[in-house]
């Protein structure tokens, strides 16, 4: 990522090694919210990422219990190839306890579990720090910790005085037994704090002002007298980093709307007036409905839609930068967890699907990418455009796919199906903004199925469409929970859908969190 390829602008930073947790991203949010920049590694991370540029610290997250033979030999030499300190949460510890000769038991109990710990040492530079004797913690007990090497040290216990949490200070080596990157454990906030500041001496510089600064000089440097395009969409992430690059480097920017006929109702006039109202950026708009539309005749697979929309938008990008002339990259709105999510995978952490920002994109291109906000979730983004005076409207605007409504149509997508999605869309955003749930929702929107039913309509027979209403709360995508919304809400939601929507007459409302299930269907 540009910005941990020079890691000069970041002297102090944590890196995470992830064994396979779904609490992964969690620990990194944690350690960002205490002002320190963290980045996700796979266990199989090529060692010269950190003789460059040294992490003050080293996180290793959980990991399914299948894998641990697997990466200990992978992990041990690196681990320990650097001076600084290491923290094992969950499996990361028992790989420590492992690495120095312990011996780790399995448990009858093969589940999460809330557990009361006693801590036994809290001194200054301590993870437990100013933290009670009695904390209740969130716990994995599938595996527990049997006995440790002489070098280490017991730090908490459960009631049944199983070994919870140890350390060797010398190595500055630390080991959890719990998460205390989830909400169900207390003090987790300050037992990360001891460690990123404590004990790896960190400085608190991953601020929006720092971010800001130094990505608009990122954007200078690698710019130079060329010219950008930039795909907005009018959400949050390609408006933010409109703004952005076009601090850095004013008329070069070039904004672009494609109205891919795959978009929201009303969206290109939506556009207009964000762009009339809060920016100064020129925005040029072209009408490919009909491309966009015909090229996903008779496509099914939600990988194909993904491949089939980003290299569209690339050639049409392409094109219309050899009009402009002396253009250089195309600036995407790219975010941390697009990255992660859109990534191979490197043999625990499966790719979930393609981004066109990231994965659906040709090998070969002729412009470059230029993607400022690549290193930020979602809820950072909007601290960074709150920063940058963006009003709440543009702000909280929900996030958008790039394929758009085309990976909302479960199987083939017509004309015909992006009409009624549209106008259920539209009544769902309405409706829920309306009762002033907007804030509290990461997204709400339906999910048109190729299934059709029988219903009664004006007492006639109908053999319609069944809509999914997907309702999410979350703070960064990355995880999130199906929200619990009043029930008269989802009822004036389903009445209207089926009143008022030509083709439906059916609504179900989805109750999956993520994981196991994405928030997007397709």
């Amino acid at each position: 990522m540009a910005i941990l390829s020079d890691r000069k602008d970041y002297p102090d930073w944590i890196a995470i090694v992830d064994l396979g947790s779904p609490y992964t991203q969690l620990i990194a949010r944690k350690i960002r919210e205490l002002k320190v920049y963290a980045k996700i590694f796979q266990h199989s991370f090529e060692i010269d990422n950190f003789k460059r540029n040294q992490p003050k610290g080293i996180i290793l997250s959980g990991s399914p219990d299948s894998f641990i033979n697997k990466i200990d030999p992978v992990l041990k030499q690196k681990m320990f190839s650097f001076p600084i300190p290491v923290l094992g949460i969950d499996y990361g510890m028992h790989l420590l306890v492992k690495m120095k000769g312990g011996r780790i038991k399995k448990s009858k109990i093969v589940d999460f579990d809330n557990t009361v710990i006693t801590i036994l040492q809290k001194d200054n530079n301590s993870l437990f720090y100013k933290v009670p004797d009695i904390i209740k913690t969130w716990m994995n007990k599938k595996h527990t910790v049997k006995e440790i090497a002489p070098e280490f040290k017991i730090t908490a216990v459960d009631k049944e005085n199983n070994i919870i949490a140890v350390c060797n200070e010398n190595k500055h080596l630390y080991g959890l037994q719990f998460h205390p990157e989830v909400s169900h454990t207390e003090y987790g906030k300050d037992i990360f704090f001891n460690f990123v500041y404590r004990i790896c001496h960190c400085s608190p510089e991953w601020t929006n002002a720092f971010f800001i600064k130094n990505t608009i000089d990122k954007i200078k440097k690698s710019v130079g007298n060329g010219k950008v395009v930039a795909g907005v969409s009018g959400g949050i992430d390609s408006l933010v980093a409109a703004l952005l690059t076009y601090k850095a480097i004013g008329e070069q920017l070039h904004c672009i709307f494609i109205n891919t006929g795959l978009m929201r109702k009303n969206e290109e006039e939506e556009i207009k007036q964000i762009f009339n109202k809060f920016f100064n950026l020129n925005l040029n708009i072209y009408d490919y409905k009909e491309v966009f539309v015909k090229s996903l005749e008779r496509v099914v697979d939600p990988e194909e839609k993904r491949k089939i929309v980003g290299n569209l938008f690339i050639n049409i990008f392409e094109e219309k930068a050899k009009k402009i002339g002396g253009v250089t990259h195309l600036l995407q709105g790219t975010l941390y967890s697009d990255v992660i999510e859109s990534s191979p995978g490197s043999g625990l952490t499966a790719k979930i699907k393609s981004h066109h920002n990231v994965g659906g994109l040709p090998e070969k291109m002729n412009l470059k990418l230029l993607e400022p906000l690549k290193d930020l979730f979602k809820d950072e983004v909007r601290r960074v455009g709150k920063s940058m005076g963006l009003p709440d409207k543009i702000i909280w605007r929900q996030p958008f796919p790039g394929p758009g409504l085309a990976i909302r149509i479960v199987g083939e997508v017509t004309e015909e199906k992006l009409s009624i999605l549209r106008e259920a869309d539209e009544i769902i955003r309405r409706e829920i903004d309306k009762e002033g749930w907007n804030k509290k929702l990461w997204q709400y929107f339906g999910v048109l199925l190729p299934v059709k039913s029988v219903g009664v309509t004006a007492g006639l027979r109908t053999y319609d469409n069944a809509l999914v209403l997907r309702v999410v709360s979350s703070d960064d995508g990355m995880t999130a929970d199906w929200a619990k919304i009043p029930y008269e809400i989802l009822s004036d939601l389903s009445n209207r859908i089926t009143e008022k929507v030509q083709g439906i007459n059916r609504v179900l409302y989805d109750i999956s969190s993520k994981p196991p299930a994405t928030i997007e269907w397709e």
